[in-house]
C-alpha cells in the first residue's frame, strides 16, 4: 500500500462514527463497539404492558442484534433448515417496527445440519453506513445491500463450519469491511467496502468468535484488537499486518469482544474464567512489556463494559455480576443475581446504569457504583430465548428474542 493510500485510509478511519447520527447504533455494540450508549434517558422499568413503544413479530429466529441508521433499522433472521435454509435481512421502520423491505439469502449448501444450543444461522449483527448494510452469514458469505435493498456485492471468506456455528460480526474500518472468519478460514479478512474484493487476509486466527474492535493508543494509529485461543492480537487495519501478540493465559476459545479506554484493551473470556488488560501500540510479543494485569474472573460469552475506571460484566452461566478496577484488575464486587440463570447478551451502559439481559427475557438494570445496586428487574418473557445483545436507538432500547423485536421507551 502506498504512503498516499495509507494517508487516505487514516482519514477514513473515523468515517463511520463521524457520519452516524447521535441516535444511531451502526454495528454490534454501538458506534465504538463497546456497548456504551450516549443517551441518559433510557427507561429503567418496562414490561409487556409498560413503557413498550412497539413490538413486532419476526419471520424467524436469530441471535444477531438490530442496528440503527437514521429512520431505519436492520436485523437478520433465519427460516427453514437443510436445503430450504435461508437468511433474511429485514429493513424496519424505526418509528413503529413495520417491515419496509426484506431480502432473502439462500444458504450455500451443504450447510451444517445443526448448531449447538440452538445458536442458529443468523448470529452476526449487520454493520451499516450512509451507503450500505453489510451482513455476514458464515460459509454462505458476506453481502452488502444499499438502503433500498439492492444487492451491491458478495464475498466468500471461507467454507469451514463449526459445531458452535459462526458468530463474529463485521465492522467498518476506514474504507474496509473487516470480518473475523476464524471459523470459516482461520483468518481475519479485510474487504474493500465498495466492491467486496479481498484487500488483505491475516491467517492463523484460531478459535475466535469475537468481533474485532478498533483501539487507538495515545498519539498512535488505530489498531484492530482480536482475541483468540490463548492470545490477543493487534492488527494494522490498513494492511492486515500483525503488529503484536500477547499471551492471555486463557486456554479456551474466545467469544467476548474487548473494550478499551485510553489505549488499553480489556478482555474477559474462557469457560474457566479469566481477564486481562493489555496496552496497545506495541510490536512483537508484548506479554512482558504491555500486559498490565491478569485475573481469574471472567465470562465465556458476554463482553464487559467500561465506566469511570471500572469494568462491569456478568458471567454467562452463573449469573454473577462483577465490578473490577480497570487499573489493577482487582474484583470489587461479585454478586449473584437472582433470576439471571444464563446470560448470552453483552450488556449496555447508559446514564450510569448497566443493562444485563438474561436468556429468559428478564433485564436487570444495575447502577454503576462501588456496591451492587439493582435498580429494576424487567420481564419480557415470551417463551423463546433472548440471545442477542440489546441495541439503543436514541432514547429507546431495542431487545430481540427469537420471536419478537421490542422497542422500549416513549
Amino acid at each position: 500500500m502506498t504512503l498516499a493510500r495509507l494517508g487516505v485510509f487514516a482519514l477514513l478511519l473515523a468515517a463511520p462514527v463521524a457520519v452516524a447520527g447521535s441516535g444511531d447504533w451502526p454495528q454490534f455494540r454501538g458506534p465504538t463497539g463497546t456497548g456504551v450508549a450516549a443517551s441518559d434517558k433510557l427507561p429503567d422499568k418496562w414490561s409487556q404492558t409498560e413503557n413498550l413503544a412497539w413490538k413486532v413479530e419476526l419471520p424467524g429466529p436469530g441471535t444477531s442484534s438490530p442496528v440503527v441508521w437514521g429512520e431505519k433499522m436492520y436485523l437478520t433472521c433465519q427460516t427453514g433448515s437443510g436445503e430450504s435454509l435461508k437468511r433474511h435481512l429485514l429493513c424496519l421502520d424505526r418509528k413503529n417496527g413495520a417491515t419496509l423491505w426484506s431480502r432473502d439469502v439462500p444458504a450455500k449448501l451443504p450447510e451444517q445440519e445443526r448448531i449447538r444450543e440452538d445458536h442458529g444461522y443468523a448470529s452476526s449483527t449487520p454493520a451499516v453506513d450512509a451507503e450500505r448494510v453489510v451482513v455476514f452469514f458464515g460459509k454462505s458469505g458476506v453481502y452488502a445491500f444499499d438502503h433500498g435493498g439492492r444487492e451491491l456485492w458478495q464475498a466468500d471468506v471461507g467454507s469451514k463450519v463449526h459445531i458452535w456455528g459462526s458468530a463474529a460480526s463485521p465492522v467498518l474500518v476506514g474504507d474496509l469491511v473487516v470480518v473475523n472468519a476464524s471459523v470459516e478460514s482461520e483468518s481475519v479478512v479485510g474487504l474493500d467496502r465498495t466492491t467486496g474484493k479481498v484487500r488483505w487476509r491475516l491467517p492463523g486466527v484460531r478459535e475466535s468468535w469475537a468481533t474485532p474492535v478498533v483501539v487507538t493508543p495515545p498519539g498512535g494509529k488505530p489498531e484492530l484488537v482480536v482475541p483468540m485461543f490463548r492470545k490477543v492480537l493487534g492488527i494494522d487495519p490498513a494492511t492486515g499486518k500483525q503488529l503484536w501478540t500477547c499471551d492471555t493465559e486463557i486456554n479456551w476459545y474466545m467469544v467476548p469482544s474487548v473494550v478499551a479506554h485510553d489505549g488499553v484493551a480489556y478482555l474477559v473470556g474462557g469457560r474457566s474464567g479469566g481477564a486481562l488488560a493489555v496496552r496497545v501500540g506495541g510490536r512483537g510479543d508484548v506479554t512482558r512489556t504491555h500486559r498490565l494485569w491478569i485475573g481469574k474472573k471472567g465470562s465465556n460469552v458476554t463482553s464487559p463494559v467500561y465506566h469511570d475506571g471500572k469494568l462491569y460484566w456478568m458471567n454467562d452461566n452463573t449469573g454473577v455480576a462483577y465490578r473490577a478496577d480497570a487499573k489493577t484488575g482487582a474484583v470489587e464486587y461479585e454478586h449473584r443475581v437472582e433470576g439471571a440463570a444464563q446470560v448470552y447478551a453483552s450488556p449496555v451502559l447508559a446514564g450510569g446504569k448497566v443493562y444485563y439481559l438474561a436468556r429468559d427475557g428478564r433485564t436487570f438494570v444495575v447502577r454503576a457504583g462501588p456496591a451492587f445496586d439493582l435498580v429494576a428487574t424487567n420481564d419480557l418473557r415470551d417463551r423463546t430465548p433472548f440471545n442477542s445483545s440489546p441495541a439503543v436507538a436514541g432514547d429507546q432500547l431495542l431487545i430481540r428474542s427469537n420471536r419478537y423485536l421490542y422497542c422500549i421507551g416513549k
